[in-house]
């Protein structure tokens, strides 16, 4: 079965090489380019995994990983964070507030997809 991976990135450079590179490794990718899409996005299509991006427009990384965080609805939904954001301070954080792993940019697309497949169990 295909898994569904949403990437809520702002930045069009990443979106089209990552949305490349996820599609290429069979899954079926959607786009959100701030944080209300991506919240909208997660609620309406339940992906499997989500490459968050910390800063957005609207809401930040931040603030969508607490929110599906807090949705029992939305348990099963694995959070990537995918971000230039590399502080020890922002690291803690982001997987305070429930990410499941946390990435810095710039990151190896090899080391991107093994993470995703982990996540996964694949």
């Amino acid at each position: 079965m295909t898994k569904t991976l949403l990437i809520a990135d702002d930045e069009p450079n990443i979106v089209i090489s990552v949305e490349f590179l996820m599609k290429r490794e069979g899954f079926e990718v959607l786009v959100a380019r701030d944080g209300e899409e991506a919240l909208a996005k997660i609620r309406e299509h339940r992906p499997d995994i989500v490459l968050l991006d910390v800063m957005m427009p609207k809401l930040s990384g931040f603030d969508v990983c607490q929110e599906v965080r807090a949705d029992p609805a939305l348990a099963g939904v694995r959070i990537l964070m995918l971000t230039a954001k590399g502080r020890e301070t922002e690291v803690a954080k982001g997987l305070a507030l429930g990410a499941d792993v946390y990435m810095t940019k710039p990151f190896s697309t090899r080391e991107l997809v093994e993470k995703v497949r982990q996540l996964l169990g694949q």
